[in-house]
Formats: C-alpha cells, sequence, structure tokens
C-alpha cells in the first residue's frame, strides 16, 4: 500500500471516530479517574463510566464467612499501601456474598485509608479480551485499581481465557504494579468439569491439554472457597439484616417464618436471608436498611 493510499485510510478512519464519537456522546478521553471511587468498563470506546452509587452491603452484615473476610481485607490493604499483594478468587456456593464482599472491602479500605485512592472498577466477563486495552489506561494512572469480574467462568470453545492469562502475569509488560484483578465464580477453575474433560479424552497429551486451562486459576495467589451456610449461620445473617432495618418484631415468630422461608426455596444463603427479610419488611410496610 503506497503512502498516499495510508495517509488516505487514516484520514477516513480519523473521521469515523469522530462520527462514532459524536453518537455515543463520549470517547476514551472523557475518561476521569478522579471523578469517583468506582467505574464500569465500557470496551465499546474505551469508557469508564462513573457509578456515583455504588450498591453494597456492610461488612459487619456478612455473616458466616469471617476467615475469608479477613484475608480478602489483608489482602486489600497490603495493596492499598502499595505492598505486595495476591489477585484473589472467590469462589463456591452462589448467594454467599462473594461480590458483596469484594464491594464490601473496597469501603472498608477506603475508610480505613482514604489517601490510598483505591479506584473499584468492573469488567463484565465478555469484555475479558479487552483488557489490555484497560491496562493501557491504568498503567500510568495515579490511582490503584481493583479490577473486578463478577460470575467469571468459561465455557466450552472460549478463548479468552487466554486473554485474561496474559493479564494477569503473562506478556512483555506484565500487570501494572497499581492494578489488582478480583473474580467471583461458582468455579473452583472457572471451567466446566465436561470442558476439561473433553481436553483429556482428545488431546494427544491429555494431561498437558488440561494443565493449560487449569493453569488459568493458578493466577490467583488467593483462593477464598464458600461453602453452604448452616442453619445457625443463616438465622445470624437474617437477624443481622432485621436488626440493621430496624424492625422490631417477635423474634420466635422471624426464625419460624425465616426457616420456612428456606425451606420453600430449597437453599440457604446470604442470598435468601437478605430476600426473607426484604419480604418481611415489605410485610411489616417498612424499608431495609
Amino acid at each position: 500500500m503506497s503512502d498516499d493510499a495510508v495517509t488516505h485510510l487514516n484520514q477516513k478512519l480519523d473521521r469515523l471516530t469522530q462520527v462514532l464519537e459524536q453518537h455515543f456522546g463520549i470517547s476514551s478521553q472523557d475518561n476521569d479517574l478522579d471523578a469517583v471511587t468506582a467505574f464500569v468498563w465500557h470496551s465499546e470506546n474505551n469508557w469508564l463510566q462513573p457509578v456515583q452509587n455504588v450498591n453494597r452491603v456492610k461488612l459487619e452484615l456478612l455473616k458466616g464467612v469471617d476467615n475469608v473476610r479477613d484475608i480478602l481485607i489483608d489482602n486489600t490493604e497490603r495493596f492499598a499501601n502499595s505492598y505486595a499483594a495476591n489477585n484473589a478468587l472467590l469462589w463456591g456456593a452462589r448467594g454467599m456474598g462473594k461480590s458483596s464482599l469484594v464491594k464490601a472491602a473496597h469501603a472498608h479500605v477506603l475508610k480505613n485509608i482514604p489517601k490510598s485512592n483505591l479506584k473499584l472498577i468492573e469488567i463484565h466477563r465478555e469484555d475479558i479480551n479487552t483488557l489490555p486495552a484497560l491496562l493501557r489506561i491504568l498503567r500510568d494512572a495515579d490511582c490503584k485499581a481493583i479490577l473486578f469480574c463478577d460470575d467469571l467462568s468459561f465455557d466450552n470453545d472460549d478463548t479468552s481465557y487466554k486473554s485474561l492469562k496474559a493479564a494477569l502475569d503473562g506478556g512483555v509488560e506484565g500487570r501494572p504494579d497499581n492494578v489488582i484483578f478480583y473474580a467471583t465464580s461458582n468455579r473452583r477453575h472457572l471451567l466446566p468439569r465436561d470442558m476439561m474433560e473433553n481436553e483429556r479424552s482428545t488431546a494427544i497429551n491429555p494431561s498437558e491439554a488440561v494443565e493449560e486451562k487449569v493453569s488459568l486459576s493458578d493466577r490467583f495467589g488467593l483462593w477464598l472457597g464458600f461453602h453452604k451456610c448452616t442453619q445457625d449461620d443463616y438465622l445470624e445473617m437474617v437477624f443481622g439484616y432485621v436488626e440493621a432495618s430496624n424492625l422490631k418484631l417477635n423474634k420466635d415468630e422471624v426464625r419460624a417464618q425465616a426457616l420456612e422461608w428456606s425451606t420453600t426455596r430449597g437453599s440457604r444463603s446470604g442470598r435468601v436471608a437478605w430476600q426473607f427479610v426484604q419480604d418481611l419488611a415489605g410485610r411489616n410496610k417498612k424499608n431495609t436498611a
């Protein structure tokens, strides 16, 4: 291609970019990391959308996860203080507060280490392959950032996990010192069992094929497991939400209704406890905390 053709093509691309920016009303230059403490990454236009009010649960309301809570907070505080810290994978039972803990840990550090300038940036699972672009924006930023991907997992024939592996600790540039990655997943290795079994049955070297995929979860220095809660843990969660919502109700009646609620749902978890208290407050013409 001649120099004139390249110049002409670049001019067309510049005009196309201008049209797209005018249409969407934003561009990658609009990113203001000082605006708020939380953002959502939009890969289609390299935009960090500010989030004014983060949907959080107070740290003290997260019951039955004391050990993993303390580990994650300690890791986040070390990162905020510019000490060595690990990427973290929060995996396990549904509804046990994995994503709530990440957001609560961020709020806790902001309160206790305000000078850390710690940002929480949510990246959607389908945008994982755009991580390099996001890291380029953050690499020279005057802040620290937790990249947070909720419900991360990969299905058959999905190769975007390779982008995550490279972004976490591979590649020439590596992960920026001011960035850490937290993810939640129901799967310990982020990949479905049948996917790994299929690799084992069809590969020339089955063990190497499985190891290549399992190595993704190895990029996370912290594996924090969340397990199904006991009845006592469930009731502790219920009464914690009831107290925080200032619901003055008979404790025995609340207990009986909470157990019935969990039976009809067929499970006990922090999410089920919160949904019960939401219903309880509504029936009593009150709001939750």
